[in-house]
């Protein structure tokens, strides 16, 4: 069986809160950084060490941010956030910009799979992900058919 979903179009904004989102998530230990500089307060009392633990956060959130909105606006980017619908079947995932130019991506070029309330997301790399919401599948069952899929190539 192969599932033929509607077109569909990532918004950039989407797509940088989404990576924001999993690279916090990913890189968690960061914060554990950040309270570390804190406990500089015990060796010198100063409010200072507060403020310059969250200074130090912020700039590498603002960092990611920075990159994943670099992303939207690279001119080798543009297909990503293009108008496209999928082919999925059990071999590989087929990214269809029209009836004559895709992408094939193979099951093993995906690294992990979340499943939202609302979407699958299969990540590539840190960056890199596909996002497919629910209401792009035109039954109920394509959609099952997909997490069966997910379940058998042990991403689910």
């Amino acid at each position: 069986m192969i599932i033929k979903t509607k077109k569909y179009q990532l918004p950039t904004g989407t797509y940088i809160k989404m990576g924001l989102k999993s690279i916090l998530k990913e890189q968690w230990w960061v914060i554990l950084i950040a309270l570390a500089i804190c406990l500089g307060y015990l060796w010198i009392a100063s409010i200072w060490w507060f403020i310059g633990a969250v200074i130090a956060y912020g700039l590498y959130v603002l960092f990611w941010t920075i990159q994943f909105t670099g992303v939207t606006q690279m001119e080798q980017n543009k297909p990503i956030f293009q108008k496209m619908a999928y082919e999925i079947d059990s071999r590989q995932i087929l990214m269809k910009i029209n009836a004559r130019e895709g992408m094939p991506i193979q099951w093993n070029m995906i690294k992990r799979v979340e499943l939202t309330k609302d979407a699958f997301i299969l990540y590539l790399s840190k960056a890199q992900f596909i996002h497919l919401p629910f209401r792009i599948f035109n039954t109920e069952n394509e959609k099952k058919f997909l997490e069966t899929i997910l379940k058998r190539k042990e991403l689910l």
